[in-house]
């Protein structure tokens, strides 16, 4: 596997899945596997974040000595690759393949990948730190590549679609699963962190006219509901305009063709 010297002198090209492990000689510690060890590295990575995960800690967690976990991976980044792609697992492939149109494939691919960011708020800061290569990600990546496909478009502007929405999910779910974690620290609910945030500066003299073109919106999303019915109904309009936006640019794009076709073409 990838050893940290090399990361370091070639990251373009170093990923745990682009190496052979050189296979251990003798039998690893009883009842300990990789699963065992990417499903420990994921509960803590969720409750404690990226900073604080180390081999010496997962061990501890695992109940064996550090050295025990060298039998399956080499770095503390290959386990998170590996927890990276374990998170890519929880898509659910099936429900993607069932969608009536690609309309609803990218609602349900959003809908997943946002759910991802938010039950593990350390996938965010990994996304640009490691290739992603693993075969779950893979798959989840070739089910975006067929939805934006199916829409149309041609292919030259099919990556700027994938930006458009998925970035935008990136963008969403990342500051969502911040939001609640920062929350969760101070010992609060979502709602009561949110009114006491706005309040505090809704409250402040200092702010009264800088805020003055945003109390409608501020007073129209405090009167709506939870702080988590608001994520959900500004996420799901949200790729309304999206699927909205392809919708139009395709039309826009087969207009475009049709009129640079020759007469005897039309």
């Amino acid at each position: 596997m990838v050893k940290a010297a090399d990361r370091a002198k070639n990251p373009a090209r170093s990923s745990v899945w682009l190496e052979t492990r050189t296979q251990r000689s003798g039998g690893g510690p009883a009842g300990l596997d990789r699963d065992r060890i990417v499903a420990a590295a994921i509960r803590m990575l969720d409750e404690e974040g990226l900073a604080k995960l180390s081999m010496r800690k997962l061990a501890a967690e695992l109940n064996v000595t550090a050295m025990s976990l060298y039998w399956y991976v080499d770095t503390k980044d290959d386990i998170i690759e590996f927890a990276m792609d374990s998170a890519y697992s929880e898509f659910d492939l099936a429900e993607i393949d069932a969608a009536a149109g690609w309309q609803d494939r990218i609602r349900v691919l959003a809908t997943g990948y946002r759910r991802m960011l938010v039950r593990h708020p350390w996938m965010s800061p990994s996304a640009g730190q490691y290739l992603n290569i693993g075969p779950h990600a893979i798959a989840v990546g070739a089910k975006i590549q067929e939805t934006i496909a199916g829409t149309g478009l041609p292919i030259d502007r099919q990556p700027s679609a994938t930006s458009a929405v998925f970035q935008f999910v990136y963008g969403y779910g990342t500051i969502e699963s911040q939001f609640r974690r920062r929350a969760a620290e101070a010992g609060m609910s979502q709602d009561d962190f949110y009114v006491e945030s706005v309040k505090a500066f809704r409250d402040n003299p200092g702010f009264v006219d800088a805020i003055e073109p945003m109390a409608e919106i501020l007073d129209e999303r405090a009167s709506h509901g939870t702080v988590t019915e608001i994520w959900d109904r500004d996420f799901v309009y949200a790729l309304d305009v999206f699927v909205a936006g392809i919708e139009t640019m395709v039309s826009r794009e087969t207009e475009a063709r049709d009129a640079r076709a020759p007469e005897t073409e039309k």
